[in-house]
């Protein structure tokens, strides 16, 4: 399973609707897979969202040490193949982010993802919230 930037989210925050949801999808999932990318992302909207500065440090640091979440990080090729799928995918609203998600996954074999974004969807994954 991809680890997504609003999945991640419903996991922290028991305020969300999908948070019970979410928190089984991880405890059952055989696989939790994320990029640097997605962290970034998640550092930004947890900040965003006034979470505090030093929470979402916090979370962030410990799914980066949680050894039940790979984390790909993103190299210049991936990044480079995510460029190419935007230049692709012009009547799309894909943000960066989600083409390394999208470039990541096809990489990895990975076809479900703990996310609400429906962006997911369009290129063909399984979209597992909301």
């Amino acid at each position: 399973m991809f680890l997504d930037t609003s999945g991640l989210l419903s996991l922290y925050d028991v305020r969300e609707s999908d948070h019970a949801v979410a928190m089984d999808l991880f405890h059952s999932a055989e696989r939790r897979v994320t990029t640097n990318y997605v962290l970034a992302e998640l550092m930004a909207l947890m900040i965003a969202r006034r979470v505090g500065r030093a929470q979402s440090i916090r979370y962030v640091t410990g799914i980066e040490q949680d050894p039940l979440v790979e984390i790909v990080w993103v190299s210049q090729q991936t990044h480079g193949a995510a460029m190419d799928l935007l230049r692709r995918r012009l009547d799309k609203d894909y943000s960066l982010c989600d083409a390394v998600s999208f470039v990541v996954m096809r990489d990895e074999g990975i076809a479900e993802a703990l996310t609400t974004d429906h962006h997911f969807e369009q290129e063909g994954f399984v979209c597992l919230l909301g």
